[in-house]
């Protein structure tokens, strides 16, 4: 048996109607039910750690995205054109879209889940991020850029000697905030269908199971509490 747990048994009398006697008839019914005390805690958490994947992958995706987007999007790399126009529409297009949004129609596409909620939070913080890294690289000092290309350096050599070394504590802080805010996001989204804790809230609320939804918002509470602590103390080591 699992740990803590216990067997109750519960008698039930109820009363049917005899066709012979056409008489109503007591009966008497047995039933033994497994009681798991914290069962619902151990299902709660393993929805906390989902909610957590999705924020991460989430974040990593975000990355990926506007990496190149914010390269693409920055005058001074890529001077005045159509390539810095499209990179800047497309970060302005994610950034417009909300994460609860685009996340309805993920789910009509891609069915309840997690993978939903991932792309969903991908794409709102590649408009974020992008824009902050293409913002932060033409804000960067010019004179390393110069000086590299006096020398016929390519504008990828640009980007790694002449502009990284300046914004990247800039995209660390940015990183970071868009991973705190897309944990908090991970459980909104989740109340769609985009998995994680929100669907397991969502669920047991329309069950009027409001004792778990209790647990889920007593966690939910600990878990974001957790984080804020863990983001304060990995600012100041990085930054």
């Amino acid at each position: 048996m699992p740990p803590f747990s216990r067997v109750e048994h519960r008698k039930s009398t109820t009363q049917s109607l005899d066709p012979s006697t056409g008489k109503y008839v007591k009966t008497t019914q047995s039933a033994s039910e497994l009681v798991v005390p914290y069962g619902y805690v151990v299902t709660v958490l393993g929805k906390l750690i989902e909610t957590l994947q999705i924020a991460l992958w989430g974040t990593i995706l975000s990355l990926l995205i506007s990496i190149p987007l914010g390269f693409f999007g920055a005058r001074n790399l890529m001077g005045d054109g159509i390539v810095v126009a499209a990179a800047r529409t497309f970060v302005s297009f994610f950034r417009a879209v909300p994460e609860l949004v685009s996340a309805l129609f993920l789910v009509v596409a891609y069915g309840f889940g997690p993978i939903a909620g991932v792309i969903a939070l991908g794409l709102h913080g590649a408009g974020f991020l992008g824009k902050f890294f293409a913002d932060d690289s033409e804000n960067a000092d010019p004179k390393p850029q110069e000086a590299l290309r006096a020398l016929g350096a390519n504008r990828l050599k640009l980007a790694r000697y002449a502009v990284l070394p300046q914004v990247m504590p800039q995209f660390t802080a940015y990183t970071l905030y868009i991973l705190d805010r897309n944990i908090r996001m991970a459980t909104v989204i989740g109340l769609v269908g985009a998995g994680g804790i929100g669907q397991e809230l969502k669920g047991r609320f329309d069950l009027y199971a409001y004792g778990h939804v209790a647990t889920i918002l007593i966690a939910i509470f600990l878990m974001v509490l957790l984080i804020d602590h863990l983001s304060a103390k990995l600012r100041r080591k990085l930054l």
